[in-house]
């Protein structure tokens, strides 16, 4: 019986495959990812919005595709027990985008710039770069059809990537037309993939009369000869998508954008029309497009809103960070101060001295839990401040604290609490 009553040790509960921790030795570098974009983003005019993670799931099946890979066999769908809602946690963030624009009438008084950020969910296979829990900013303008916003995403991320110290990357650009040319071009193309028939793989042949223009992307080292072969659908372009695409050109030339044409670039999804870019990279193996995005300008209507012509772009978060490490870029988030404390009085005015500190604008970390002043040096140093602050009983009978530089040599001085930001400097 006592045996009962000893506590078993609990089995650890993991993680899901595909959904991880950014851990705090990360977040820094992150913080300076996010802040970048943010700062850039807020240059070109975007303002942020903030959508659901959960939306239903008919969004998902009328934009991004019902014969997409994301819609078939990759999004996370449910229903609700509750109600009996079909529901959907995000696996993009471009629908949702157009939904709060439409829902809450964003454009009645013109054009608008938004971006947003956050996880989105697919169900992949998990390799370096991608996971089944996702991170993007997003960036989307309404009510431009000039080609001008088209040049202005693809600079502001050249501008990104200058700013986070990544080199090394291509912007890849082509133009799919607009709907009825691409509804030639699909007729072209069938017809074409029907006579190499004996090449197509499975999944080419599912895909043939459904979304054939996704046959272009397969990475079917088999496949590749016959579709680099295959009719381009630039020769097809009317005189408005033709004329769109070459200023677009243009004005990534004005700008000292270098690019290439890839006559195989469509992008995943069904709603894009004329442009389609892709910036990739050769560092990361298989997951080389760290950002993409293009036009789409019927997409509105197609949710129930009005005719808007609209463009935009998503970066992936978890390959730009991978790419950041690759390119040795460093971030740090280290307090300014650590403060130690040793005697009894000291003991008792730490924690109202550390308040004081901050209210001056210092980061301060304060040592809890007693200890040796050996002990607590070497957890000041451990902590990576630039200075311990050390209060001791003859410090605080004189009103004052001692100040020893931690990451460069110099001599441990007293001075005032309210002198301390001056003295350390910002």
């Amino acid at each position: 019986m006592a045996e009962d009553l000893i506590q078993k040790p609990q089995q650890k509960i993991q993680s899901i495959k595909g959904f991880y921790d950014i851990l705090p030795e990360h977040t820094p570098l992150w913080f300076k990812l996010e802040d970048t974009a943010r700062a850039i983003l807020s240059q070109y005019g975007y303002n942020n919005i903030r959508m659901p993670i959960v939306e239903a799931t008919d969004l998902f099946v009328r934009s991004v595709g019902e014969h997409t890979d994301i819609v078939e066999k990759e999004m996370y769908a449910w229903t609700d027990v509750l109600n009996g809602d079909k529901l959907t946690l995000r696996p993009e963030g471009t629908a949702g985008c157009v939904r709060a624009v439409i829902e809450n009438n964003l454009t009645y008084n013109g054009p608008v710039r938004l971006w947003y950020s956050g996880a989105m969910f697919r169900h992949e296979n998990v390799q370096k770069g991608r996971q089944r829990q996702f991170h993007q900013i997003g960036c989307e303008a309404f009510g431009f059809e000039s080609p001008e916003v088209d040049a202005e995403q693809i600079v502001l991320l050249a501008r990104l990537w200058q700013a986070l110290g990544i080199k090394d990357v291509a912007l890849q650009l082509n133009s799919i037309g607009d709907a009825a040319e691409r509804a030639t071009y699909r007729n072209t193309l069938i017809a074409y993939f029907e006579k190499h028939a004996d090449v197509l793989d499975e999944d080419a042949k599912r895909r043939l009369h459904t979304n054939p223009l996704r046959i272009l992307d397969s990475k079917n080292p088999r496949m590749q000869t016959m579709c680099e072969a295959a009719p381009k659908l630039m020769g097809g372009l009317g005189e408005a998508s033709r004329t769109h695409f070459e200023k677009l050109c243009q004005l990534l030339q004005q700008a000292g954008i270098a690019y290439s044409i890839n006559h195989r670039l469509v992008r995943g999804l069904d709603y894009y029309n004329r442009t389609v870019f892709e910036w990739v990279t050769t560092k990361l193996g298989a997951q080389g497009t760290i950002a993409g995005g293009g036009r789409y300008d019927t997409l509105v209507e197609r949710l129930g809103g009005i005719t808007t012509p609209a463009c935009g772009f998503a970066i992936g978060l978890e390959r730009v960070f991978l790419l950041m490490q690759e390119y040795g870029v460093t971030a740090n988030n280290v307090p300014d101060i650590y403060l130690v404390n040793v005697g009894e009085l000291a003991e008792q005015q730490a924690f109202s001295a550390a308040e004081t500190l901050r209210e001056a604008g210092l980061n301060v970390v304060l040592h809890a839990g007693g200890g040796s002043f050996k002990s607590q040096m070497k957890k000041a140093d451990r902590s990576g401040a630039r200075y311990a602050a050390i209060l001791g009983d003859d410090e605080v009978a004189a009103g004052e604290i001692s100040l020893k530089p931690l990451l460069q040599a110099g001599e441990q001085k007293r001075c005032k609490l309210n002198e301390v930001r001056s003295f350390i400097g910002e």
